[in-house]
């Protein structure tokens, strides 16, 4: 269960006597929290590591007491004051001007590409960071996105570099697969993001019971709004400074549709923006995604978790918040050194709780990078086309990716142009696909794709090579059936059901 807490308004509904209980309690969890935190750095065995240490249990500190407030003060968003984008928010990708011949290398001078990856393949049925899948003829996400960076570099004779953030949970892996690209002509950076405590949800019980305490299980990364902070602090901050840098695109690495765009680079320049988020037209798959809002006058990023039960399906109306936040981001990196010196960043709360071992319930306080927009000058969005979010969560994404709808060109996919539609076809494998072993056993090779625009699988079912999908096919192999496409086969407005079988002889 995912909790956001948004500052706003004190309850009503609570009595002087509530409300004093509950700050006397919050006062005293936040007293026995430092100890406990100031005991835990104390723990750690090497003494010059310490500091570091410190460092984040401070800065988890300041996310802790900041829950304990806002928990009392049951802080909320005011359904009424929420109101769509108004005009100049939000631009439209197909209004912005062409980049003017010979800028391209003066903007992309300034600009490095930071790309996140903390997030690991389990999901996936992979060990290892995430962005090691391979996604497409033997390349990881990795390679393409270092490919992408090495095209831009070559063809303007420019030196974008490429700056990874890792979590605890997958630096060592990346640090070691990234030697692999020492000659190619992309610097490539990393830093990791912070390393909080794991805490139970009852009574604030600190999971780890040292600082070097080596099951990850006790510790977590608390979100890519992380960023900003964990940036400052491991000195690329001001490293990019000093070389000149003043501009970041931010996303995320399995975003394969998330490449450096000109036109987007010039349109923050020129309007002196310092956050741009690309938000994308909303389907019925995208309805829990975040969207910006305007909030009495002000740019806000709209978060499901944030939205009031009883408002929950009006945010997940298509016709009333048409646009959703693909977390490709470009911000001005004088401004996140401004606001991160000053202390004005406290973005809004994501209280995670999860399952664990040792507790029966554990808390995790995380918080999310789009929410900063708020705080940044000239802040807005562009209404980008969709080819620019593609990101890959489920073997059912990588089933496009692998397909004939798209090719590689320089580290970026295209979409094939003999492809008649502009969108790409509804995929729903089912749970014998979700690994992504099973998924590469079960296709002998990629169907073509071209004219499909639904496919839905479920069950025991197996695919030959050289197969076409065409129009609408529904495969399903219930109970104990099992169900073989044979190899050769062109389904087009096909249901198969039932048991089938073909063996090769």
């Amino acid at each position: 269960m995912t909790v956001s807490v948004i500052r706003g308004e004190r309850h009503r509904g609570r009595s002087k006597s509530t409300q004093g209980f509950e700050e006397l309690y919050s006062s005293a969890a936040a007293s026995t929290m430092r100890k406990e935190l100031d005991k835990l750095v104390a723990s750690h065995p090497d003494s010059s590591a310490q500091a570091h240490v410190k460092r984040q249990m401070d800065m988890f500190f300041m996310l802790f007491t900041r829950y304990l407030v806002e928990r009392s003060q049951s802080p909320k968003i005011d359904w009424a004051k929420i109101k769509g984008p108004t005009e100049g928010m939000v631009s439209a990708y197909k209004d912005l001007k062409p980049i003017q011949e010979g800028r391209a290398s003066d903007l992309l001078s300034k600009l490095a590409v930071l790309k996140l990856n903390g997030g690991l393949g389990t999901t996936m049925g992979c060990v290892g960071p995430k962005s090691v899948i391979q996604v497409r003829e033997g390349l990881t996400f990795l390679d393409l996105n270092v490919m992408q960076i090495q095209d831009l570099n070559t063809t303007h004779k420019v030196d974008v570099p490429l700056i990874l953030m890792n979590s605890f949970n997958t630096d060592k892996d990346t640090k070691r697969v990234i030697q692999k690209y020492q000659g190619h002509q992309v610097k490539i950076q990393t830093f990791n993001q912070s390393q909080f405590p794991r805490i139970s949800s009852e009574g604030w019980t600190l999971c780890p019971e040292k600082a070097n305490d080596p099951d990850l299980g006790n510790w977590y990364p608390p979100g890519h709004g992380d960023l900003f902070e964990s940036l400052e602090n491991s000195g690329l901050l001001d490293k990019l400074l000093a070389e000149g840098k003043e501009y970041v695109f931010v996303s995320n690495i399995d975003n394969l549709g998330a490449t450096v765009d000109l036109s987007l680079l010039q349109h923050v320049v020129d309007n002196d923006c310092e956050f741009l988020m690309e938000v994308t037209n909303k389907t019925k798959a995208d309805v829990k995604g975040g969207t910006i809002i305007d909030y009495e006058g002000h740019v806000r990023l709209l978060e499901i978790a944030q939205v009031p039960p009883e408002h929950t399906d009006d945010f997940k109306s298509v016709r009333k918040f048409k646009i959703f936040n693909t977390n490709n981001l470009w911000i001005n990196l004088k401004a996140i050194k401004r606001l991160v010196t000053s202390g004005n960043l406290k973005l809004d709360l994501i209280a995670n709780v999860k399952d664990h071992s040792k507790f029966s319930k554990v808390l995790q306080l995380e918080t999310a990078v789009g929410a900063a927009i708020r705080y940044f000058e000239n802040a807005g969005g562009v209404n980008v086309p969709r080819s620019r979010f593609l990101p890959v969560k489920s073997t059912s994404d990588l089933f496009l990716i692998t397909s004939d709808l798209y090719h590689i060109d320089g580290g970026t996919l295209r979409m094939n142009p003999e492809r008649m539609f502009g969108t790409t076809p509804n995929i729903k494998l089912g749970n014998s696909f979700k690994k992504v072993g099973d998924f590469l056993e079960r296709f002998k090779t990629p169907p073509a794709i071209l004219d499909l625009d639904h496919l839905s699988v479920t069950g025991n079912v197996w695919f030959g090579a050289d197969v076409t999908l065409k129009g609408t096919v529904i495969v399903v192999a219930n109970d104990e059936s099992r169900i073989d496409i044979p190899s050769g086969s062109i389904l087009d407005d096909k249901v198969v059901t039932g048991y089938l079988r073909v063996l090769d002889h």
